[in-house]
């Protein structure tokens, strides 16, 4: 899944590697908090999903990679819940950010064990991954035009008078020359296998 976004790397970078900014734009969390550094050098975190009477908790890794010999950079990144209310048990992914004519491809693979089984799942899948395209050209709205997310919450999907909106069409949702079935992984950078499991984080 990947979104052009208009903007030098440094700004893509720096709001989306804040903690604190990321429940702001990504729909997918509420809140992520830094808890320190693992003997490793990853980063750990804590997130928080907050759903209908309930808040879905967990922790997470993540690895980023600021400067690579082609220029673009990376992010991995594991998280997991014990919380059996959330339909992910566990998930991992990666960001990389890739310098081309007009702006940086923002790009994103990911996966995870579903918390429901694999019938739910048939459902939440394609739900998480509008919300995730959703999400992204939220954030490039936010960097290329300036406009705080909140201006657009989750309901301004149904304000048709608004063509400036965030949309999930404009996110290419399957890898470069796939199918959305491919694996969204097959590029994932090697800092991700090196990042231990949820409960393996120490």
């Amino acid at each position: 899944m990947e979104i052009t976004i208009d903007a030098d790397l440094e700004d893509v970078w720096a709001l989306t590697q804040r903690p604190g900014e990321h429940g702001r734009w990504d729909l997918r969390f509420s809140q992520i908090v830094p808890a320190g550094m693992t003997e490793a050098g990853a980063a750990r975190f804590t997130y928080t999903r907050q759903v209908p009477f309930h808040t879905v908790a967990g922790v997470g890794v993540s690895l980023g990679e600021a400067s690579r010999p082609d220029g673009s950079r990376t992010s991995a990144w594991r998280f997991g819940t014990s919380d059996r209310l959330s339909p992910i048990r566990a998930g991992r992914g990666y960001w990389r950010y890739i310098p081309v004519d007009g702006g940086i491809r923002f790009i994103t693979g990911y996966d995870y064990t579903p918390g429901w089984g694999r019938m739910p799942d048939l459902v939440v899948r394609p739900i998480l991954g509008w919300v995730t395209a959703w999400s992204f050209d939220r954030l490039r709205i936010w960097i290329e035009r300036g406009e705080a997310p909140e201006r657009w919450p989750l309901r301004s999907v149904l304000w048709f008078w608004q063509p400036g909106r965030p949309r999930a069409a404009r996110c290419r949702r399957a890898p470069a020359d796939g199918s959305r079935r491919d694996d969204h992984l097959r590029d994932a950078p090697a800092t991700l296998a090196s990042l231990p499991a949820p409960e393996q984080i120490r």
